[in-house]
This record gives structure tokens, C-alpha cells and sequence, in this order.
């Protein structure tokens, strides 16, 4: 699942949102930890096949264009598997609120 690594980076966090979003839907990925870049960055990482991979970036990069600004994108083919634990896969969960 893990062959390989897609990163895009945006200026702002809608078009990060947005990016991740279509990243998601557009191909058999998962999304790991949203990285704060500075400067108002926002760098996201998917990971799975190389080809999903390639078609998940390709859709982010898109969509974020469309309403904001992408600094850089990048695909890491068969990633060393010491950088694999610098961007973990930690599903996005929300956050219950006690009854009071």
C-alpha cells in the first residue's frame, strides 16, 4: 500500500482542505498528518500505489488551484522507509464532547 508518497504544499488552509480533499476521492489513497509549513502553508501527504498516488496529486493539485494558491508538489516513488515515519497515517477522528 505504501509505495508511494504525494505532497502539496498550498499557500492557506482552505486550498489545503480543498486539495485533500479531492485528493481522496479521486484515488485509492490515504491521507496522513497535516503539516503547518509557515507563511501560511500547508503541506499535505498522501500515500498508497504509485499510480494512485500520481492521480490523487494530480486531483489536489487541481482542485487547490481553483481557489487558491499551490507552492509545490512532489511524488516520492518507493519512499526509504526511514522518511515513511515522518509523515504518519493517523485517520482523522472527531472529537466527542462530554455531556455535561
Amino acid at each position: 500500500m505504501n509505495d508511494a508518497l504525494g505532497i502539496i504544499e498550498t499557500q492557506g488552509f482552505t486550498a489545503g482542505v480543498q486539495a485533500a480533499d479531492a485528493a481522496v476521492k479521486s484515488a485509492n489513497v490515504k491521507l496522513g498528518k497535516w503539516v503547518k509549513v509557515g507563511g501560511g502553508r500547508v503541506g499535505i501527504v498522501v500515500r498508497g500505489d504509485v499510480a494512485a498516488v500520481k492521480a490523487a496529486v494530480e486531483a489536489g493539485v487541481q482542485a487547490a488551484k481553483s481557489i487558491g494558491t499551490v507552492q509545490s508538489e512532489v511524488i516520492i516513488p518507493r519512499p526509504s522507509e526511514k522518511l515513511l515515519p515522518k509523515f504518519p497515517l493517523d485517520p482523522i477522528r472527531a472529537e466527542k464532547k462530554s455531556a455535561k
